[in-house]
Protein backbone atom coordinates (compact mmCIF):
# COMPACT_ATOMS: atom_id res chain seq x y z
CA UNK A 1 0.00 0.00 0.00
CA UNK A 2 2.81 2.42 0.82
CA UNK A 3 4.56 1.62 -2.47
CA UNK A 4 1.34 2.21 -4.42
CA UNK A 5 0.82 5.46 -2.54
CA UNK A 6 4.41 6.48 -3.27
CA UNK A 7 3.96 5.81 -6.99
CA UNK A 8 0.68 7.74 -6.99
CA UNK A 9 2.33 10.70 -5.27
CA UNK A 10 5.23 10.62 -7.72
CA UNK A 11 2.87 10.55 -10.71
CA UNK A 12 0.76 13.36 -9.23
CA UNK A 13 3.86 15.44 -8.49
CA UNK A 14 5.32 15.03 -11.97
CA UNK A 15 1.94 15.74 -13.58
CA UNK A 16 1.42 18.90 -11.54
CA UNK A 17 4.96 20.12 -12.31
CA UNK A 18 4.53 19.51 -16.03
CA UNK A 19 1.07 21.11 -16.07
CA UNK A 20 2.20 24.22 -14.20
CA UNK A 21 5.31 24.50 -16.38
CA UNK A 22 3.15 24.33 -19.49
CA UNK A 23 0.80 27.01 -18.18
CA UNK A 24 3.65 29.36 -17.22
CA UNK A 25 5.45 28.83 -20.53
CA UNK A 26 2.22 29.60 -22.41
CA UNK A 27 1.91 32.86 -20.48
CA UNK A 28 5.54 33.65 -21.18
CA UNK A 29 5.07 32.94 -24.88
CA UNK A 30 2.08 35.27 -24.92
CA UNK A 31 4.26 38.01 -23.45
CA UNK A 32 6.93 37.36 -26.10
CA UNK A 33 4.35 37.56 -28.88
CA UNK A 34 3.02 40.82 -27.45
CA UNK A 35 6.51 42.28 -27.13
CA UNK A 36 7.43 41.39 -30.69
CA UNK A 37 10.82 42.85 -31.62
CA UNK A 38 10.33 46.31 -30.24
CA UNK A 39 12.83 46.03 -27.43
CA UNK A 40 15.65 44.76 -29.64
CA UNK A 41 14.74 47.38 -32.25
CA UNK A 42 14.97 50.13 -29.62
CA UNK A 43 18.59 49.19 -29.09
CA UNK A 44 19.37 50.91 -32.40
CA UNK A 45 18.70 54.26 -30.72
CA UNK A 46 21.45 56.01 -28.84
CA UNK A 47 19.61 56.18 -25.53
CA UNK A 48 20.91 53.60 -23.03
CA UNK A 49 18.67 54.33 -19.99
CA UNK A 50 14.95 53.81 -20.19
CA UNK A 51 12.92 56.83 -19.26
CA UNK A 52 10.34 56.91 -16.42
CA UNK A 53 7.02 55.47 -17.36
CA UNK A 54 5.43 58.91 -17.61
CA UNK A 55 7.98 60.08 -20.21
CA UNK A 56 8.30 56.83 -22.21
CA UNK A 57 7.64 56.73 -25.93
CA UNK A 58 4.50 54.64 -26.48
CA UNK A 59 6.07 53.00 -29.50
CA UNK A 60 8.66 51.37 -27.24
CA UNK A 61 6.83 50.18 -24.13
CA UNK A 62 8.77 49.36 -20.92
CA UNK A 63 10.16 45.85 -20.54
CA UNK A 64 10.31 43.63 -17.45
CA UNK A 65 13.53 43.07 -15.57
CA UNK A 66 15.76 40.52 -17.26
CA UNK A 67 14.31 40.97 -20.75
CA UNK A 68 16.91 40.15 -23.35
CA UNK A 69 17.15 41.98 -26.67
CA UNK A 70 19.44 40.95 -29.52
CA UNK A 71 19.70 42.36 -33.07
CA UNK A 72 21.17 40.23 -35.84
CA UNK A 73 22.24 41.65 -39.16
CA UNK A 74 23.72 39.49 -41.88
CA UNK A 75 24.19 36.70 -39.35
CA UNK A 76 26.14 38.86 -36.91
CA UNK A 77 25.11 40.23 -33.53
CA UNK A 78 25.06 44.04 -33.75
CA UNK A 79 23.30 44.87 -30.53
CA UNK A 80 22.66 42.85 -27.33
CA UNK A 81 21.37 44.14 -24.00
CA UNK A 82 19.36 43.09 -20.97
CA UNK A 83 17.04 45.13 -18.74
CA UNK A 84 18.47 45.55 -15.26
CA UNK A 85 16.58 45.91 -11.98
CA UNK A 86 17.10 49.71 -12.12
CA UNK A 87 15.32 49.88 -15.45
CA UNK A 88 18.41 50.49 -17.57
CA UNK A 89 19.73 48.60 -20.52
CA UNK A 90 22.97 46.78 -19.85
CA UNK A 91 25.02 46.01 -22.88
CA UNK A 92 26.26 42.41 -23.01
CA UNK A 93 28.69 40.57 -25.19
CA UNK A 94 27.71 37.11 -26.32
CA UNK A 95 30.27 34.35 -26.52
CA UNK A 96 30.46 31.98 -29.45
CA UNK A 97 28.20 29.39 -27.77
CA UNK A 98 25.45 31.92 -27.02
CA UNK A 99 25.80 33.46 -30.48
CA UNK A 100 25.31 30.08 -32.11
CA UNK A 101 22.19 29.51 -30.01
CA UNK A 102 20.75 32.89 -31.01
CA UNK A 103 21.44 32.26 -34.70
CA UNK A 104 19.61 28.91 -34.46
CA UNK A 105 16.38 30.68 -33.48
CA UNK A 106 14.39 31.13 -36.70
CA UNK A 107 12.29 34.22 -37.28
CA UNK A 108 8.58 33.55 -37.02
CA UNK A 109 9.11 30.15 -35.34
CA UNK A 110 7.59 29.17 -31.99
CA UNK A 111 9.44 30.36 -28.89
CA UNK A 112 12.03 27.95 -27.54
CA UNK A 113 13.81 27.51 -24.24
CA UNK A 114 17.59 27.74 -24.34
CA UNK A 115 20.45 27.74 -21.89
CA UNK A 116 22.60 30.77 -22.47
CA UNK A 117 25.51 30.22 -20.20
CA UNK A 118 26.47 33.89 -20.11
CA UNK A 119 23.09 35.23 -19.02
CA UNK A 120 21.10 32.16 -17.87
CA UNK A 121 18.04 30.23 -19.08
CA UNK A 122 15.80 32.12 -21.50
CA UNK A 123 12.73 31.71 -23.64
CA UNK A 124 13.62 33.21 -27.05
CA UNK A 125 11.50 34.36 -30.01
CA UNK A 126 12.74 35.96 -33.23
CA UNK A 127 10.91 38.24 -35.71
CA UNK A 128 11.90 39.94 -38.96
CA UNK A 129 13.07 43.54 -38.49
CA UNK A 130 13.85 46.43 -40.79
CA UNK A 131 16.67 46.35 -43.31
CA UNK A 132 16.75 42.51 -43.19
CA UNK A 133 17.67 42.48 -39.51
CA UNK A 134 16.41 39.78 -37.13
CA UNK A 135 15.07 41.02 -33.82
CA UNK A 136 15.40 38.43 -31.00
CA UNK A 137 13.57 38.96 -27.71
CA UNK A 138 14.02 36.73 -24.67
CA UNK A 139 12.32 36.48 -21.31
CA UNK A 140 14.12 34.80 -18.37
CA UNK A 141 13.01 31.34 -17.23
CA UNK A 142 14.34 31.90 -13.70
CA UNK A 143 10.92 32.94 -12.23
CA UNK A 144 9.31 29.82 -13.72
CA UNK A 145 12.13 27.60 -12.42
CA UNK A 146 11.86 29.18 -8.97
CA UNK A 147 8.09 28.65 -8.94
CA UNK A 148 8.50 25.01 -9.97
CA UNK A 149 11.20 24.51 -7.31
CA UNK A 150 8.90 25.94 -4.64
CA UNK A 151 6.10 23.68 -5.86
CA UNK A 152 8.47 20.69 -5.67
CA UNK A 153 9.38 21.50 -2.08
CA UNK A 154 5.72 21.92 -1.13
CA UNK A 155 4.73 18.70 -2.91
CA UNK A 156 7.61 16.79 -1.31
CA UNK A 157 6.58 17.94 2.18
CA UNK A 158 2.90 17.18 1.60
CA UNK A 159 3.61 13.81 0.00
CA UNK A 160 5.96 12.88 2.84
CA UNK A 161 3.23 13.64 5.37
CA UNK A 162 0.74 11.77 3.21
CA UNK A 163 3.03 8.73 2.98
CA UNK A 164 3.63 8.75 6.71
CA UNK A 165 -0.06 9.08 7.53
CA UNK A 166 -1.02 6.55 4.87
CA UNK A 167 1.61 4.09 6.06
CA UNK A 168 0.46 4.35 9.67
CA UNK A 169 -3.21 4.11 8.71
CA UNK A 170 -2.52 1.14 6.42
CA UNK A 171 -0.50 -0.61 9.13
CA UNK A 172 -3.25 -0.14 11.70
CA UNK A 173 -6.02 -1.25 9.32
CA UNK A 174 -4.09 -4.25 8.01
CA UNK A 175 -3.06 -5.36 11.50
CA UNK A 176 -6.64 -5.04 12.68
CA UNK A 177 -8.00 -6.98 9.70
CA UNK A 178 -5.29 -9.65 9.94
CA UNK A 179 -5.71 -10.17 13.67
CA UNK A 180 -7.97 -13.20 13.05
CA UNK A 181 -5.26 -14.69 10.82
CA UNK A 182 -2.67 -14.27 13.56
CA UNK A 183 -5.06 -15.94 15.98
CA UNK A 184 -5.64 -18.67 13.40
CA UNK A 185 -1.89 -19.20 12.99
CA UNK A 186 -1.39 -19.35 16.75
CA UNK A 187 -4.22 -21.85 17.10
CA UNK A 188 -2.88 -24.00 14.25
CA UNK A 189 0.61 -24.05 15.79
CA UNK A 190 -0.89 -24.93 19.16
CA UNK A 191 -2.87 -27.80 17.64
CA UNK A 192 0.16 -29.07 15.69
CA UNK A 193 2.18 -29.28 18.92
CA UNK A 194 -0.44 -31.30 20.77
CA UNK A 195 -0.45 -35.07 20.97
CA UNK A 196 -3.68 -35.99 19.21
CA UNK A 197 -3.46 -39.49 20.68
CA UNK A 198 -3.79 -38.05 24.19
CA UNK A 199 -7.39 -38.30 25.44
CA UNK A 200 -6.89 -35.08 27.38
CA UNK A 201 -6.25 -33.08 24.18
CA UNK A 202 -8.60 -30.11 23.85
CA UNK A 203 -9.04 -27.47 21.12
CA UNK A 204 -10.24 -23.85 21.34
CA UNK A 205 -13.98 -23.35 21.36
CA UNK A 206 -15.82 -22.52 18.14
CA UNK A 207 -16.26 -18.79 17.46
CA UNK A 208 -19.84 -17.45 17.22
CA UNK A 209 -21.21 -16.60 13.76
CA UNK A 210 -21.67 -12.98 14.86
CA UNK A 211 -17.91 -12.49 14.62
CA UNK A 212 -17.81 -13.65 10.99
CA UNK A 213 -17.72 -10.31 9.21
CA UNK A 214 -14.93 -10.20 6.65
CA UNK A 215 -13.56 -13.10 4.64
CA UNK A 216 -10.74 -13.49 7.17
CA UNK A 217 -13.25 -13.71 10.01
CA UNK A 218 -15.24 -16.29 8.07
CA UNK A 219 -12.08 -18.34 7.55
CA UNK A 220 -11.36 -18.13 11.28
CA UNK A 221 -14.87 -19.29 12.16
CA UNK A 222 -14.69 -22.13 9.61
CA UNK A 223 -11.33 -23.24 11.01
CA UNK A 224 -12.66 -23.33 14.57
CA UNK A 225 -15.72 -25.27 13.40
CA UNK A 226 -13.37 -27.78 11.81
CA UNK A 227 -11.45 -28.05 15.09
CA UNK A 228 -14.74 -28.60 16.89
CA UNK A 229 -15.58 -31.48 14.53
CA UNK A 230 -12.09 -32.94 15.01
CA UNK A 231 -12.50 -32.63 18.77
CA UNK A 232 -15.78 -34.53 18.59
CA UNK A 233 -14.22 -37.21 16.38
CA UNK A 234 -11.25 -37.58 18.72
CA UNK A 235 -13.53 -37.78 21.73
CA UNK A 236 -15.60 -40.49 20.02
CA UNK A 237 -12.42 -42.32 19.07
CA UNK A 238 -11.10 -42.11 22.64
CA UNK A 239 -14.36 -43.49 23.98
CA UNK A 240 -14.29 -46.34 21.46
CA UNK A 241 -10.65 -47.15 22.18
CA UNK A 242 -11.29 -47.05 25.91
CA UNK A 243 -14.17 -49.48 25.51
CA UNK A 244 -12.05 -51.72 23.28
CA UNK A 245 -9.14 -51.72 25.73
CA UNK A 246 -11.51 -52.48 28.58
CA UNK A 247 -13.07 -55.31 26.56
CA UNK A 248 -9.65 -56.76 25.63
CA UNK A 249 -8.48 -56.54 29.23
CA UNK A 250 -11.66 -58.10 30.58
CA UNK A 251 -11.73 -60.81 27.90
CA UNK A 252 -8.05 -61.62 28.41
CA UNK A 253 -8.51 -61.79 32.14
CA UNK A 254 -11.56 -64.02 31.81
CA UNK A 255 -9.86 -66.31 29.29
CA UNK A 256 -6.88 -67.04 31.51
CA UNK A 257 -8.83 -69.28 33.91
CA UNK A 258 -10.50 -71.60 31.34
CA UNK A 259 -7.29 -71.83 29.33
CA UNK A 260 -5.38 -72.81 32.44
CA UNK A 261 -8.05 -75.39 33.23
CA UNK A 262 -7.95 -76.87 29.73
CA UNK A 263 -4.17 -77.03 29.75
CA UNK A 264 -3.99 -78.60 33.21
CA UNK A 265 -6.57 -81.27 32.31
CA UNK A 266 -4.81 -82.02 29.04
CA UNK A 267 -1.46 -82.37 30.78
CA UNK A 268 -3.02 -84.53 33.50
CA UNK A 269 -4.69 -86.78 30.96
CA UNK A 270 -1.51 -87.17 28.93
CA UNK A 271 0.62 -88.08 31.96
CA UNK A 272 -1.85 -90.35 33.74
CA UNK A 273 -2.04 -93.88 32.31
CA UNK A 274 -0.41 -92.61 29.11
CA UNK A 275 0.63 -96.18 28.23
CA UNK A 276 -3.01 -97.27 28.30
CA UNK A 277 -4.23 -94.51 25.93
CA UNK A 278 -4.26 -94.86 22.17
CA UNK A 279 -1.43 -93.08 20.34
CA UNK A 280 -3.91 -90.82 18.56
CA UNK A 281 -5.31 -89.67 21.91
CA UNK A 282 -1.84 -88.96 23.26
CA UNK A 283 -1.05 -86.90 20.16
CA UNK A 284 -4.33 -85.02 20.45
CA UNK A 285 -3.66 -84.20 24.10
CA UNK A 286 -0.16 -82.97 23.21
CA UNK A 287 -1.58 -80.69 20.49
CA UNK A 288 -4.23 -79.41 22.91
CA UNK A 289 -1.49 -78.62 25.46
CA UNK A 290 0.63 -76.79 22.87
CA UNK A 291 -2.34 -74.84 21.51
CA UNK A 292 -3.50 -73.77 24.98
CA UNK A 293 0.06 -72.71 25.74
CA UNK A 294 0.14 -70.47 22.66
CA UNK A 295 -3.30 -69.11 23.49
CA UNK A 296 -2.21 -68.39 27.05
CA UNK A 297 0.82 -66.45 25.76
CA UNK A 298 -1.39 -64.49 23.37
CA UNK A 299 -3.87 -63.68 26.13
CA UNK A 300 -1.02 -62.60 28.42
CA UNK A 301 0.33 -60.31 25.65
CA UNK A 302 -3.09 -58.77 25.02
CA UNK A 303 -3.62 -58.22 28.74
CA UNK A 304 -0.20 -56.58 29.07
CA UNK A 305 -0.89 -54.27 26.10
CA UNK A 306 -4.25 -53.32 27.55
CA UNK A 307 -2.63 -52.45 30.86
CA UNK A 308 0.09 -50.41 29.13
CA UNK A 309 -2.52 -48.58 27.04
CA UNK A 310 -4.47 -47.80 30.18
CA UNK A 311 -1.35 -46.13 31.57
CA UNK A 312 -0.86 -48.44 34.49
CA UNK A 313 2.58 -47.77 35.96
CA UNK A 314 5.26 -50.41 35.77
CA UNK A 315 7.43 -51.45 38.65
CA UNK A 316 10.10 -48.95 39.64
CA UNK A 317 13.10 -50.49 41.32
CA UNK A 318 16.87 -50.31 40.96
CA UNK A 319 18.16 -52.97 38.60
CA UNK A 320 21.47 -54.15 37.22
CA UNK A 321 21.17 -53.66 33.44
CA UNK A 322 24.51 -55.36 32.79
CA UNK A 323 23.36 -58.53 34.49
CA UNK A 324 20.03 -58.33 32.66
CA UNK A 325 21.82 -58.24 29.29
CA UNK A 326 24.11 -61.12 30.26
CA UNK A 327 21.16 -63.30 31.24
CA UNK A 328 19.16 -62.46 28.11
CA UNK A 329 22.09 -63.17 25.76
CA UNK A 330 22.87 -66.41 27.63
CA UNK A 331 19.27 -67.57 27.13
CA UNK A 332 19.41 -66.62 23.45
CA UNK A 333 22.70 -68.52 22.98
CA UNK A 334 21.10 -71.62 24.44
CA UNK A 335 18.02 -71.27 22.22
CA UNK A 336 20.03 -70.52 19.04
CA UNK A 337 23.36 -72.34 19.06
CA UNK A 338 23.62 -71.99 15.27
CA UNK A 339 23.98 -68.19 15.57
CA UNK A 340 26.97 -66.19 16.74
CA UNK A 341 26.29 -64.15 19.90
CA UNK A 342 28.52 -61.24 20.90
CA UNK A 343 28.36 -58.58 23.62
CA UNK A 344 29.94 -55.15 23.94
CA UNK A 345 29.46 -53.93 27.52
CA UNK A 346 31.05 -51.04 29.42
CA UNK A 347 33.58 -51.86 32.11
CA UNK A 348 31.49 -50.44 34.93
CA UNK A 349 28.19 -51.93 36.01
CA UNK A 350 25.21 -50.09 34.48
CA UNK A 351 22.29 -49.53 36.82
CA UNK A 352 19.01 -47.72 36.40
CA UNK A 353 15.47 -47.68 37.75
CA UNK A 354 12.73 -49.66 36.01
CA UNK A 355 10.73 -52.86 35.74
CA UNK A 356 13.28 -55.68 35.55
CA UNK A 357 10.83 -58.30 34.31
CA UNK A 358 9.50 -56.10 31.51
CA UNK A 359 12.92 -54.92 30.37
CA UNK A 360 14.07 -58.54 30.28
CA UNK A 361 11.01 -59.24 28.14
CA UNK A 362 12.10 -56.51 25.69
CA UNK A 363 15.64 -57.89 25.40
CA UNK A 364 14.41 -61.45 25.05
CA UNK A 365 12.00 -60.37 22.32
CA UNK A 366 14.68 -58.49 20.34
CA UNK A 367 17.12 -61.39 20.61
CA UNK A 368 14.43 -63.90 19.66
CA UNK A 369 13.52 -61.83 16.60
CA UNK A 370 17.19 -61.70 15.57
CA UNK A 371 17.41 -65.47 15.92
CA UNK A 372 14.12 -66.21 14.21
CA UNK A 373 14.34 -63.87 11.23
CA UNK A 374 18.00 -64.43 10.25
CA UNK A 375 19.62 -67.52 8.75
CA UNK A 376 22.01 -69.79 10.71
CA UNK A 377 25.51 -68.39 11.03
CA UNK A 378 24.29 -64.83 11.52
CA UNK A 379 26.18 -62.83 14.15
CA UNK A 380 24.06 -60.94 16.68
CA UNK A 381 25.81 -58.26 18.76
CA UNK A 382 24.33 -56.72 21.89
CA UNK A 383 25.82 -53.40 22.97
CA UNK A 384 25.27 -51.10 25.92
CA UNK A 385 26.23 -47.45 25.43
CA UNK A 386 26.23 -44.70 28.03
CA UNK A 387 25.73 -40.96 27.82
CA UNK A 388 25.16 -38.28 30.41
CA UNK A 389 21.38 -38.75 30.42
CA UNK A 390 20.58 -42.03 28.66
CA UNK A 391 21.50 -45.68 28.32
CA UNK A 392 21.34 -47.22 24.85
CA UNK A 393 20.87 -50.98 24.49
CA UNK A 394 21.22 -52.11 20.88
CA UNK A 395 20.74 -55.51 19.26
CA UNK A 396 22.37 -55.65 15.81
CA UNK A 397 22.60 -58.51 13.34
CA UNK A 398 24.32 -58.91 9.97
CA UNK A 399 21.38 -60.73 8.40
CA UNK A 400 19.33 -59.85 5.31
CA UNK A 401 17.79 -56.73 6.88
CA UNK A 402 14.20 -55.49 7.01
CA UNK A 403 12.32 -54.30 3.88
CA UNK A 404 11.83 -50.53 3.71
CA UNK A 405 8.06 -50.83 3.31
CA UNK A 406 7.87 -52.78 6.58
CA UNK A 407 10.03 -50.56 8.79
CA UNK A 408 7.51 -47.74 9.28
CA UNK A 409 4.89 -50.16 10.70
CA UNK A 410 7.21 -52.60 12.40
CA UNK A 411 6.04 -51.61 15.89
CA UNK A 412 2.35 -51.79 15.00
CA UNK A 413 0.32 -54.62 16.47
CA UNK A 414 -0.07 -57.86 14.56
CA UNK A 415 2.72 -56.92 12.13
CA UNK A 416 4.71 -59.89 10.85
CA UNK A 417 7.86 -59.64 8.78
CA UNK A 418 7.57 -63.19 7.42
CA UNK A 419 4.07 -64.64 7.63
CA UNK A 420 5.02 -68.24 7.06
CA UNK A 421 7.93 -68.15 9.48
CA UNK A 422 5.94 -66.25 12.09
CA UNK A 423 3.16 -68.76 11.95
CA UNK A 424 5.57 -71.69 12.16
CA UNK A 425 7.16 -70.20 15.26
CA UNK A 426 3.85 -69.28 16.84
CA UNK A 427 4.39 -65.53 16.58
CA UNK A 428 1.34 -63.31 17.17
CA UNK A 429 2.89 -60.12 15.81
CA UNK A 430 2.64 -58.45 19.22
CA UNK A 431 6.22 -58.82 20.43
CA UNK A 432 7.69 -55.60 19.00
CA UNK A 433 4.52 -53.66 19.84
CA UNK A 434 4.83 -54.78 23.47
CA UNK A 435 8.57 -54.00 23.49
CA UNK A 436 7.93 -50.53 22.13
CA UNK A 437 5.17 -49.86 24.69
CA UNK A 438 7.42 -51.03 27.55
CA UNK A 439 10.25 -48.74 26.41
CA UNK A 440 7.88 -45.78 26.13
CA UNK A 441 6.39 -46.56 29.56
CA UNK A 442 9.92 -46.26 30.96
CA UNK A 443 10.24 -42.77 29.44
CA UNK A 444 12.42 -44.06 26.62
CA UNK A 445 12.10 -45.18 23.01
CA UNK A 446 12.65 -48.14 20.71
CA UNK A 447 13.81 -47.54 17.13
CA UNK A 448 15.04 -49.64 14.22
CA UNK A 449 17.71 -48.94 11.59
CA UNK A 450 18.03 -51.32 8.69
CA UNK A 451 19.15 -51.51 5.07
CA UNK A 452 18.56 -54.35 2.64
CA UNK A 453 21.45 -56.82 2.83
CA UNK A 454 23.14 -54.98 5.73
CA UNK A 455 21.26 -56.36 8.71
CA UNK A 456 19.08 -54.61 11.26
CA UNK A 457 19.78 -52.72 14.49
CA UNK A 458 17.20 -52.19 17.23
CA UNK A 459 18.06 -49.49 19.77
CA UNK A 460 16.27 -49.13 23.11
CA UNK A 461 17.08 -45.79 24.73
CA UNK A 462 16.27 -45.44 28.44
CA UNK A 463 16.74 -42.45 30.75
CA UNK A 464 19.36 -42.79 33.47
CA UNK A 465 17.48 -40.48 35.82
CA UNK A 466 15.71 -42.63 38.39
CA UNK A 467 12.83 -40.11 38.72
CA UNK A 468 11.83 -40.24 35.06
Amino acid sequence: MVVVLLVACAVLGVASELFLRGVLLKQLDAQLVAAGGRYSASLEHEAVETRPSADRDDSIPGQSVGTLGIRLLAGKVTEAAVVTESGTNRKITLNDHDTAIVKSVKAGASPRSVDMGGVGDYRLRAVEGRDGAVQVTGLPLAPINETLAELFVIDAALFALLLLAGGLATTLVVRRNLRPLRQLTSTALNVSEQALTDPETSFPATLPDSEAGSEVDQLNVAFHRMLDRIQQALSARDVTEARLRRFVADASHELRTPLSTIRSHAEYASTTDADQLPESTVNALARITAATGRMSNLVADLLLLARLDAGRPLAREPLDLTRLVLEAVSDARTAGPDHGWKMDLPEEVVTLTGDQERLHQVLANLLANARTHTPPGTTVTTRVGLSALTVDVSVADDGPGIPDELQHRLFDRFTRGDTSRSRSHGSSGLGLAIAHSIAVSHGGSLTVHSSAGEGATFVMRLPRDADR
